[in-house]
């Protein structure tokens, strides 16, 4: 079981009337969770991202030649993409 906590949140009225309207009142926790949970792993992503630009030179990977070499290597990283993001970024429930 997960530790919970309350907590006091001021919300514009039109984005309460709008959440309301997509969940339901009884739903507003569980909906602003799954959306905080959502923006941490984006924003630690684009940290990432920023953390992580111009380490890739071509110097760097000789093997990626071709347009075949990158097409395997993207498929690669693109297969394994879902899993590596889970272990990264998983956020606790």
């Amino acid at each position: 079981m997960s530790n919970k906590n309350k907590t006091h949140l001021v919300f514009p009225t039109e984005l309460l009337q709008t959440i309301d309207q997509l969940v339901g009142k009884r739903k507003r926790s569980k909906f602003v969770v799954e959306a905080a949970r959502e923006k941490i792993a984006r924003e630690r992503f684009l940290k990432a991202l920023d953390e992580a630009a111009g380490a890739w030179t071509d110097e760097n990977h000789p093997d990626l030649t071709t347009n075949e070499d990158i097409r395997r290597y993207l498929d690669r990283v693109r297969n394994s993409y879902h899993e590596r993001i889970k272990g990264i970024y998983e956020i606790p429930h």
